[in-house]
Protein backbone atom coordinates (compact mmCIF):
# COMPACT_ATOMS: atom_id res chain seq x y z
CA UNK A 1 0.00 0.00 0.00
CA UNK A 2 2.56 2.25 0.99
CA UNK A 3 5.14 2.72 -2.16
CA UNK A 4 8.33 4.54 -1.45
CA UNK A 5 9.81 7.00 -4.10
CA UNK A 6 13.09 6.09 -5.16
CA UNK A 7 14.36 8.16 -7.77
CA UNK A 8 14.43 12.08 -7.87
CA UNK A 9 12.53 11.76 -11.50
CA UNK A 10 9.44 9.74 -9.06
CA UNK A 11 9.67 12.07 -6.45
CA UNK A 12 9.43 15.16 -9.06
CA UNK A 13 6.49 13.52 -11.48
CA UNK A 14 4.76 12.93 -7.99
CA UNK A 15 4.70 16.48 -6.42
CA UNK A 16 4.30 18.06 -10.21
CA UNK A 17 0.60 15.84 -10.01
CA UNK A 18 -0.47 16.79 -6.33
CA UNK A 19 0.11 20.84 -7.48
CA UNK A 20 -1.80 20.42 -10.82
CA UNK A 21 -4.69 18.87 -8.31
CA UNK A 22 -4.34 21.50 -5.85
CA UNK A 23 -4.20 24.42 -8.29
CA UNK A 24 -7.10 22.94 -10.45
CA UNK A 25 -8.98 22.88 -7.25
CA UNK A 26 -7.85 26.40 -5.99
CA UNK A 27 -9.09 27.55 -9.51
CA UNK A 28 -12.65 25.96 -9.11
CA UNK A 29 -12.97 27.02 -5.48
CA UNK A 30 -12.16 30.88 -6.58
CA UNK A 31 -14.54 30.93 -9.31
CA UNK A 32 -17.16 29.83 -7.07
CA UNK A 33 -16.46 32.10 -4.19
CA UNK A 34 -16.06 34.78 -7.22
CA UNK A 35 -19.86 34.11 -8.68
CA UNK A 36 -20.99 33.66 -5.28
CA UNK A 37 -19.87 37.57 -4.12
CA UNK A 38 -21.27 38.61 -7.41
CA UNK A 39 -24.24 37.11 -7.11
CA UNK A 40 -24.72 38.14 -3.38
CA UNK A 41 -24.67 42.23 -4.60
CA UNK A 42 -27.03 41.86 -7.58
CA UNK A 43 -29.71 40.86 -4.87
CA UNK A 44 -28.36 43.59 -2.34
CA UNK A 45 -29.00 46.36 -5.18
CA UNK A 46 -32.41 45.37 -6.06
Amino acid sequence: MSESIHTLQEFMTHTKGIIYILGIGFLIGFTCFWRFLHRRGDEDEI
